[in-house]
């Protein structure tokens, strides 16, 4: 047992668990503290498998992302003080059964799986270097559309929160 192999034990717990609270949490602020969790880990993760770049990209990017969702999600959402009824019967245990099946697959695949010897060496290459030329030579306009896309939806979401408080 190496640290390695216990931080990614504990990190992929978290990235896990925070995906299946955000499932099942039903406010959006809880939601999104779960999400963030889920992003935070697989930072993690990626820093563990020597991508420090993609790590702090995706700390920095999702981190915007999340006050981003956290704002469409709290202006695009009703606040009733009411909390809603969990569904009773077999349905509960139809999705765990479901679950733990789609786990046993996923955990029997990757069991069955050879992998190589020998680990490739990257340490030879300038990973950043090679993104930055990939996305400012073959992927700017993409990159320019989607920033222009999120920009749209934000001005989109406060008219549509502005529209809402103005009628009440």
């Amino acid at each position: 047992m190496t640290g390695q192999f216990i931080a990614f034990f504990v990190l992929s717990l978290l990235a896990i668990g925070g995906a299946v609270f955000m499932i099942s949490f039903t406010r959006v602020v809880h939601m999104v503290v779960a999400l963030a969790f889920t992003f935070l880990s697989i930072a993690g993760l990626y820093v563990l498998l020597e991508a420090e770049f993609v790590g702090m990209t995706q700390i920095l990017v999702y981190s915007g992302a999340i006050s981003i969702l956290m704002l469409f999600g709290i202006m695009l959402t009703r606040h009733d003080a009411s909390e809603t009824k969990e569904r009773k019967g077999p349905f509960k245990y139809i999705v765990f059964a479901a679950i733990a099946v789609f786990f046993a697959l996923v955990f029997f695949g990757i069991q069955s799986v050879q992998w190589p010897e020998e680990a490739a060496d990257y340490s030879k290459q300038n990973n950043v270097k090679e993104i930055g030329i990939q996305m400012f030579t073959n992927y700017v306009i993409p990159f320019e559309l989607v920033s222009v896309l999120l920009l749209v939806a934000l001005v989109g979401a406060i008219i549509l929160a502005k529209k809402e408080a103005d009628d009440q």
